[in-house]
């Protein structure tokens, strides 16, 4: 099958023009945050809560309030099947056992990845003061691990049953020993994954301590940090795409003219208001980024599936972050679910970088009723090229009679995105959500 992530790679690297958008589910907490890593318990899958053994006289699974292993499984399982982003990234151990040994990914257009690094200051361990000291490289994972779960895969292929694509992370402190260190870490982490065939895309951390720089200029900073390691670096071993820390459209925008081969994508960061999340990828997408990896923000979302499909909506530019937002909890609502916080306080932008914005807005979506997140598995297996980018419900046909009249269709009767208006995209997928939610 093909992935979405493939496809979409070619069209932004063949096509200046492309408004493609990819969207990474960022799933691999437990390399950071341990125990308290798959988040509350607030939100499970349809699958429902897994058995755990607590000792009354101790506590109960109440006051442990984190889901358990299991049930982070059963969260990613789903959203593989929604089918709405294009990766999920995972700790090795959760690749090994979703992607190696379950096949998760096989019948899926979602491509799986796995971290591949994992630097001292995402040691963000309970009791601990790692993420005090200037980040220090270190990797736990091996690249045969990831793609194969052993020590040595077998090379006369280029078909890994595990993930063939790697998150790399790199902190920059504006320290010559700490930074030589991470980048000859980095260069031999790229010497072994051109050598083994093995994909990855770069992340650029901002300075985890004090680095003397003054906040208004960490973006130049960061980007001639990038354009100056990538300097050395020839296509062979280069990396997909960029994660970044978004620091505003100056500072994107400059990133992405200097060099249009180079994909730049966005880190979600902490957990803050949903608007704040929606007006993020946004802004990102409006000057230039393409990716985005949402971790802490789609994890402790109250109903993570219903904010991947407005994620979603909002990089296909079908409604706008406000409007988004509006629908959020207008489906927390029908979900009989308690928001976080107030529709008034969760529409608050409160991220700093964030504190600008333009008053354009789109055409507003109505979401009356219940939704139905639930895909099933024929839908799963037709999505790929244009259909994926919003997901395996673009294979459906709102009210078929009546399609025929709205947009052009294919022979299957399936819409024909190749050929349709901007006008056509936004009448469909108002039907399509007026019908997924209705």
């Amino acid at each position: 099958m093909i992935k979405s992530l493939d496809a979409k790679l070619d069209e932004i690297r063949n096509n200046p023009a492309s408004r493609k958008f990819i969207i990474a589910d960022a799933k691999d907490a437990d390399m950071a945050f341990g125990v308290k890593a798959p988040g509350s318990r607030n939100y499970l899958s349809r699958s429902g809560k897994h058995p755990a053994q607590f000792s009354p006289e101790i506590w109960t699974r109440e006051e442990y309030g984190s889901r358990n292993l299991p049930e982070f499984l059963d969260i990613i399982r789903e959203v593989v099947h929604q089918g709405s982003i294009d990766i999920v990234l995972m700790s090795a151990y959760v690749n090994e056992l979703l992607s190696i040994k379950e096949g998760l990914f096989n019948n899926s257009a979602i491509t799986p990845a796995a971290r591949a690094n994992d630097t001292s200051d995402i040691w963000v361990v309970r009791n601990g003061n790692y993420i005090q000291s200037p980040s220090t490289p270190f990797r736990s994972a091996t690249i045969d691990h990831i793609q194969c779960g052993k020590i040595e895969c077998d090379r006369d292929t280029d078909e890994f049953p595990g993930a063939n694509l790697g998150l790399y992370s790199v902190t920059f402190v504006n320290d010559l020993d700490q930074d030589r260190l991470a980048l000859q870490a980095f260069k031999n982490f790229r010497e072994e994954a051109e050598r083994k065939r093995f994909r990855y895309f770069l992340e650029i951390f901002d300075p985890n301590v004090d680095s003397g720089i003054p906040p208004e200029k960490l973006g130049e900073f960061i980007n001639d940090q990038i354009t100056r390691t990538l300097a050395g670096v020839t296509e062979a071993g280069r990396p997909q795409f960029l994660k970044i820390v978004y620091h505003g459209p100056r500072f994107m925008e400059e990133l992405v003219q200097y060099d249009p081969n180079m994909i730049v994508g966005v880190l979600g960061g902490s957990a803050g208001t949903t608007y704040d999340a929606f007006k993020l990828i946004h802004d990102a997408q409006k000057y230039g980024a393409r990716v985005a990896l949402y971790g802490r923000k789609i994890n402790n979302a109250e109903h993570q599936l219903a904010f991947i499909e407005m994620l979603r909506l909002i990089t296909d530019q079908v409604i706008s972050p406000e409007e988004a937002v509006r629908a959020y909890h207008g489906i927390l609502q029908k979900l009989s679910i308690r928001p976080t916080r107030s529709l008034e306080e969760d529409s608050q932008l409160t991220e700093s970088s964030m504190s600008y914005g333009d008053s354009n807005t789109k055409s507003r979506i109505q979401v009356s009723d219940k939704p139905d997140f639930k895909v099933n598995n024929s839908e799963k297996t037709k999505c790929s090229g244009d259909e994926s980018s919003c997901g395996c419900g673009c294979t459906e046909k709102p009210d078929s009679e009546n399609s025929k009249d709205l947009w052009p269709l294919k022979a299957n009767g399936a819409p024909d995105f190749s050929n349709m208006t901007s006008e056509q995209r936004l009448v469909f997928h108002k039907v399509r959500l007026k019908k997924k939610f209705g």
